[in-house]
């Protein structure tokens, strides 16, 4: 479904990306686990094509074709998605005009609003009329958000777990989405710093100093990442140079 081959991205010639590759198969829940500041949050805006974040180096494949030099927008066409750490906030906008633009979009074909709401455990004649603002909180926005996603019948979608904010019911129902986007037939890059969350997916990948240092079983990985990782020293390591502390 996503293929990065050989991905490296400089800022203001800061390497923050670099010889990073990364394959996510069909249906398929891929974790990408690391500490803050190793790159993760970069990554989804690399695979998302969002502005400023066009590879330096290195190509982006979906489902066989070169998306590298596609902006935003065609690649939401072509059915990627993404949500991001904080999610948005819409003075004047009600949770069910929120869930009908998505519902209406190019690849809208999932699940009415009602039906998408009750998925992340939200009652809709509680939810459809309140406005999508600072009067829910962080874990209900970020519900509404994967519920939206979940309207648009995605094939891909990125899912960047909050640093905080979220308590453990709105995760664990937010994990309960994510189960069901796979099984409508969707890949899901599930972006996150906590062990138990890369547990619940099918393959995990670790991040670290802009790179991908392995790919495999979600417990291998995640033992891994308990033994050798602490906040992350290696951002604008240059190529060759990442090391390993703990």
């Amino acid at each position: 479904m996503l293929h990065l081959v050989d991905i490296g991205l400089v800022v203001e010639g800061r390497p923050i990306l670099h010889d990073l590759n990364l394959r996510v198969l069909p249906g398929e829940i891929h974790a990408i686990l690391g500490m803050n500041g190793a790159g993760k949050s970069t990554l989804a805006s690399v695979v998302m094509g969002l502005s400023g974040a066009s590879p330096t180096s290195g190509n982006i494949y979906f489902r066989g074709d070169d998306i590298t030099a596609l902006p935003i927008s065609a690649r939401a066409k072509l059915g990627i998605t993404l949500a991001w750490q904080e999610p948005a906030r819409f003075e004047g906008l009600t949770v069910g005009e929120y869930l009908e633009l998505g519902s209406h979009g190019p690849r809208a074909g999932g699940p009415p609003a009602e039906k998408c709401l009750r998925l992340v455990g939200l009652p809709p004649d509680r939810y459809l009329r309140r406005t999508v603002d600072s009067t829910l909180s962080g874990g209900e926005r970020k519900r509404v958000e994967l519920a939206s996603i979940l309207s648009m019948g995605p094939l891909l979608s990125i899912l960047d777990e909050p640093d905080s904010g979220i308590d453990a019911l709105s995760l664990n129902l937010i994990l309960d989405a994510v189960r069901v986007l796979a099984k409508n037939g969707a890949s899901v890059l599930l972006i996150t710093h906590q062990i138990e969350v890369a547990g619940s997916a099918d393959r995990a990948s670790f991040l670290c100093g802009g790179t991908i240092l392995r790919t495999g079983d979600p417990r291998e990985i995640g033992r891994f990442f308990r033994m050798h990782c602490q906040e992350c020293p290696n951002m604008g390591a240059l190529p060759g140079e990442v090391a390993l502390h703990g």
